[in-house]
């Protein structure tokens, strides 16, 4: 009975662990002047960020198209669960106009996260975020987030954590034809809200 009590609070308190240092190495910003709207249909915030090759890409160059806009890290373990469906979608619906985009919300220097991404098979573009990027979309307190971005540069949906991928391509179709969600806070699913 000893064992089971200290094996329980032994995973208690890994949880919480995980939890605290997750969310702490999620970036903080001081603040920024754009917010996503909690009401969908509302624009996505601009930004501007390098990718794993040092250029420069904003959120603009996806203009026409539908945006996956996927907060990661290395070290979520529900991001590498997503990460082949997403290049899989890249796939079937980037001749429809999608764009998967990631971005790293981690500590992990550009060698590390390329490193990463290429071990994955990642087709799409991974950009180095920023605090305050993160923060303009409504902070990321959980790893995966991700925003689905119709062609017309309106966000149609948002999903904390991880999900199925039915639903991912659900999201997908939303955002192919424009279809904004309900009124509604954003989802969240079951399956690793605390991103570890």
């Amino acid at each position: 009975m000893k064992r089971n009590t200290s094996l329980v609070v032994l995973a208690i308190v890994a949880v919480a662990a995980l939890l605290f240092v997750g969310r702490h190495m999620v970036k903080k910003s001081n603040g920024s002047s754009q917010v996503v709207d909690k009401a969908y249909g509302s624009p996505a915030p601009e930004f501007e960020l390098s990718d794993l090759n040092g250029k420069q890409v904003k959120l603009s160059d996806f203009h026409g198209q539908a945006v996956l806009l996927n907060f990661w890290a290395t070290w979520c373990s529900p991001c590498k669960i997503e990460m082949p469906w997403f290049v899989e979608l890249q796939k079937q619906y980037g001749p429809q106009g999608l764009a998967v985009v990631g971005i790293a919300m981690d500590d992990a220097n550009k060698d590390d996260i390329a490193k990463f991404a290429k071990d994955m098979g990642v087709n799409y573009p991974i950009l180095l975020g920023k605090e305050a990027v993160g923060e303009a979309y409504g902070g990321v307190q959980f790893l995966p987030t991700t925003f689905y971005i119709d062609r017309k540069g309106r966000v149609v949906e948002r999903v904390f954590g991880l999900t199925g991928k039915g639903e991912i391509e659900d999201n997908v179709k939303k955002a192919l034809a424009g279809i904004s969600a309900p009124a509604q806070n954003a989802q969240v699913s079951d399956q690793g809200k605390s991103g570890k």
